[in-house]
């Protein structure tokens, strides 16, 4: 994987194609995210002495108002994020879970790089990530990743517009219409295309479809990119 500077290889002006990572990357069956959750909840409850029932409620709470659990532990508990990362999204038992997805990486080595640029934008701090790309086998394929930086507070994280812009800056693109980007969160997804992104919501088959569409395009599966950002595709002919 590239680094977080623009790429100035003379294809700068390419558009780019943003792809989160948890729960889009991998399936949501893969149980990652529960697992993640269960490990915030066992903080919560352990560095604010919290019952279990209180520290899923403040866990909740804090998710919905911030978009991170970690942003109200940092404003209101002076909680030292890189140690809760150490103790949450570094400590989940990732190599048991995600394996490398051969189906994945065919299709994103079948998205023609000349005319497009890979970029990974997660709510995730830098370490889990990689970690996840590399699981996954694909982390050669993209040319950088925008994360949430834990270690500056206040912290930039999706739906913030600031969140946006910074993985712009740092994917080398100025203008929102030259931005693509999948992910499985409706308000990431809302909040993108509000910006002027064209946005793909990932919604397995599992999980309930939204009453309104978050964005442009409603997918059920990665493969679905093929048809409805064809132009990124490497010819057939």
């Amino acid at each position: 994987m590239g680094s977080q500077a623009a790429v100035s290889d003379g294809r700068s002006s390419r558009p780019v194609l943003f792809f989160d990572i948890d729960n889009c990357l991998y399936p949501r069956s893969s149980k990652v995210h529960d697992m993640m959750a269960k490990l915030i909840d066992e903080y919560f409850a352990r560095h604010l002495g919290l019952s279990e029932e209180d520290a899923i409620r403040l866990h909740s709470e804090y998710y919905r108002n911030y978009g991170l659990a970690i942003e109200g532990l940092v404003r209101y508990h002076q909680i030292d994020p890189l140690e809760y990362n150490a103790q949450v999204d570094d400590a989940l038992p990732l190599e048991g879970v995600i394996k490398p997805n051969p189906q994945l990486r065919k299709m994103l080595e079948d998205i023609d790089t000349s005319k497009v640029k890979l970029w990974l934008l997660t709510n995730a701090y830098v370490n889990h990530g990689r970690r996840v790309v590399k699981l996954l086998g694909i982390e050669d394929l993209f040319e950088g990743l925008t994360y949430c930086n834990y270690s500056e507070v206040p912290f930039l994280c999706k739906p913030q517009p600031a969140m946006y812009e910074k993985a712009m800056r740092e994917a080398g693109v100025t203008r929102p219409g030259d931005c693509y980007f999948v992910d499985d969160s409706y308000a990431n997804c809302a909040a993108a295309q509000k910006l002027g992104w064209t946005a793909a919501h990932l919604v397995e088959e599992e999980v309930p479809v939204p009453e309104i569409q978050a964005s442009k395009y409603q997918i059920h599966h990665l493969e679905e990119l093929r048809t409805i950002y064809s132009q990124f595709f490497k010819s057939r002919s």
